[in-house]
């Protein structure tokens, strides 16, 4: 375990990073924390007004990305100045991807269904971060021996593939298994070979004379959100919250 830190962390500087993406996760899901006790009024917390006007959290997180940032570029990645740097920009970020949507939307959708966004956000930029450190990219090691240096190219090449078949993942409508396949190889493989989402550019592009396909990858598609939009909205409440429910339209209303 000695080996594999000093040979995959501190020799290639990724000490930095670790400490960056335990900073973002441990600010998110603090913060998690403490709004789902707001929104519960319970606690000691509150909402931070300044003259009547709600400050949300992204806006220390900006701060906080900006400074750690910059700190970090011109620091060394082996000195005290890089630790505090990446630990600094891993909060901010933490804070500005929990309020992803409301950047996204340009309003205040922390609690709705479009807030979800935020959350898929955090996961995904957790897992690449996660992925990077796990050594699947093992750019700045030194000293490799032309065995390690063959495995380590296989893998890059295997990365290279992979990431193609999530591209056309995404181009068959399927965005999420697209995103996620960048990170899990069979993801993006499977993502790749199934039939295209309806109204897809994979789809409009070579079902439009293919009624039987279009038909197939309509009841594919609606057969599939059947069966899991359920469990990810409860896995996207558990992690996130459960969002509130849209208010009532009247009829003749938009």
């Amino acid at each position: 375990m000695g080996h594999w830190w000093v040979r995959n962390i501190v020799e290639p500087g990724k000490l930095p990073l670790l400490l960056a993406l335990a900073a973002f996760v441990l600010t998110f899901a603090v913060t998690r924390v403490i709004t789902r006790l707001i929104r519960a009024g319970k606690g000691p917390f509150g909402n931070v007004e300044a003259g009547g006007l709600h400050i949300h959290h992204v806006v220390p997180g900006v701060v906080l990305t900006v400074v750690g940032g910059f700190g970090a570029v011109a620091s060394d990645r082996h000195g005290a100045g890089g630790v505090v740097s990446a630990v600094l920009f891993g909060m901010g970020a933490g804070l500005v991807l929990d309020e992803f949507a409301l950047i996204l939307h340009l309003d205040d959708v922390y609690w709705t269904e479009e807030g979800r966004k935020s959350v898929e956000a955090v996961v995904l930029t957790a897992a690449l971060v996660g992925l990077l450190l796990a050594g699947f990219v093992p750019f700045g090691v030194n000293d490799l021996s032309r065995q390690e240096l063959a495995d380590r190219g296989t893998v890059i090449s295997n990365i290279v593939a992979n990431f193609l078949l999530s591209l056309v993942a995404l181009h068959k409508g399927k965005a999420r298994t697209a995103l996620f396949g960048v990170i899990v190889p069979l993801v993006a493989l499977v993502g790749a070979l199934r039939l295209a989402r309806p109204g897809s550019p994979w789809a409009r592009r070579f079902y439009g004379r293919r009624p039987r396909a279009r038909a197939r990858a309509a009841l594919r598609a609606y057969r599939h959100d059947r069966r899991w939009a359920r469990r990810s909205r409860a896995v996207q409440d558990w992690i996130g919250g459960k969002p509130d429910p849209r208010p009532a339209r009247l009829p003749g209303h938009r």
